[in-house]
């Protein structure tokens, strides 16, 4: 999985990696910039030790976990590569790439309940076993000691809420703020603009627009922030209603009390169903996306997309492009069987016309439909129905975007996948009806 041309050593800088100095593209997400230098590898599985890495490259699959500067269980996919950087790979030993624990997939081949795993035997085997249970257990070691002050939470309100930062949110924002609206848009990642940067269609270029027009019509613009949960209970200040968002900020938690929320989440990257589905260089179809439209990162040299739509056939046309020798598998007239390799992905099998033929590979795109991201939603008590042509459970809403939860929207992806255009479309008429029914109000 090398870079297909050098990095300029005047792009890279000295990163610590398992006590090793290498040099990777300055402020590129770390697990892009380790899959551009072909060391993709971000650790091993909790039970098994199977090998991991990055997956989804959004903060969503909790496959990118590593120890970074001293702090366990950062996303690797969030985090920008700077100079002098400490990076641990977790859950190894001694090394991810040789780690003895991996033997358990051998000695345990049909799984491995740890509850009951020895609980009859002697006394003293059982209570070494516990033991090597505890040790085992959980992500990361604790983080190093270091003298921290909290700063102390800040309070708000503002009038619209938006949650989500990629092509519905922006437009819906942009269309609340132009008609007088004070809008707080906030979003999980480093850069705005959602599935629209994984778009090979322009994204980009559509997104830094979008961002631009909001700015434009006075939209407060709040990415790296995270929102952690709706606290109906809660008063932000004295004399707000009760109901908070709870936002973590690079300045530290802010508590947001707003007259209206419009959740505009989009969805979740998804696996599909086979053998070995966990290997490292198999990736959901927008994370390569990613990679290559947003970070300019070619992922491999021998490419297989799993998909039939849309999305899938434009990502092909894309690796072509990009020079990787590209294969479409449809997933319905071609059905893939397994993915072979030992820690990282070598080819896949699949299965045509009742005949079995084995690809080479060392990247393995995804195109599954996405799952709408919806659980601040479900926090407000608004209805979710499961629809499994747009992605399973999705925010029921009205055609102008209102939930059945009083003064909470949904627009795009949340309320049903619909891809990034008509995502935008659903964000620009549920903003102008959330303006036209706060000027009424």
């Amino acid at each position: 999985m090398a870079p297909r041309l050098p990095i300029p050593v005047s792009d890279t800088v000295e990163v610590e990696l398992d006590g090793d100095v290498v040099r990777l593209r300055r402020d590129l997400p770390l697990a892009s910039a380790m899959i551009e230098a072909g060391d993709p590898l971000m650790g091993r599985s909790v039970k098994y030790h199977r090998p991991r890495a990055a997956f989804c490259l959004q903060g969503s699959c909790g496959a990118c976990l590593v120890r970074i500067d001293g702090q366990p269980n950062q996303r690797a996919c969030r985090t920008l590569v700077h100079a002098g950087m400490k990076v641990e790979r977790q859950n190894v030993y001694p090394s991810a790439a040789l780690d003895i624990f991996s033997a358990t997939d051998f000695f345990f081949p049909r799984g491995m309940d740890h509850h009951t795993l020895f609980v009859h035997a002697p006394r003293p085997v059982h209570a070494v076993m516990q033991k090597v249970a505890r040790q085992l257990a959980g992500l990361g070691r604790l983080p190093d000691p270091r003298a921290v002050e909290i700063p102390p939470a800040r309070a708000r309100r503002v009038e619209l809420l938006v949650v989500g930062g990629g092509p519905a949110g922006l437009a819906a924002a942009t269309a609340a703020a132009s008609a007088g609206l004070r809008v707080l848009l906030v979003d999980e990642q480093v850069q705005l603009g959602g599935s629209l940067l994984a778009d090979p269609l322009d994204g980009p270029a559509r997104a830094a627009t979008l961002v631009a027009a909001a700015r434009a019509a006075g939209v407060e613009l709040s990415s790296s922030t995270v929102a952690l949960a709706y606290y109906p209970e809660e008063r932000a200040l004295p004399d707000a209603p009760f109901g908070l968002v709870a936002l973590s900020t690079r300045e530290g938690l802010e508590l947001v009390c707003a007259a209206r929320h419009l959740y505009a989440t989009g969805s979740y990257d998804q696996s599909a169903l086979f053998v070995g589905n966990d290997l490292p260089g198999i990736y959901s179809a927008r994370a390569i996306g990613r990679l290559i439209v947003r970070d300019g990162v070619v992922p491999g040299r021998r490419a297989v997309v799993l998909g039939g739509g849309p999305y899938a056939h434009a990502l092909h046309q894309l690796l072509a492009q990009r020079g990787v020798e590209a294969t479409l598998v449809d997933g319905v007239d071609e059905t893939l069987l397994s993915a072979e390799g030992h820690q990282r992905l070598k080819a896949v099998r699949v299965k045509s016309g009742g005949k079995t033929r084995t690809i080479a590979c060392d990247v393995l795109a995804v195109a599954a439909l996405p799952a709408p991201a919806t659980e601040l939603v479900r926090e407000h008590g608004a209805r979710v129905l499961w629809v499994a042509a747009v992605g399973g459970f999705h925010a029921v809403t009205d055609a102008q975007g209102r939930t059945t939860s009083s003064n909470v929207w949904a627009c795009g992806d949340v309320a049903g996948f619909v891809g990034t255009e008509a995502a935008r479309e659903s964000g620009a008429r549920v903003g102008a009806a959330i303006a036209e029914r706060g000027a009424r109000s």
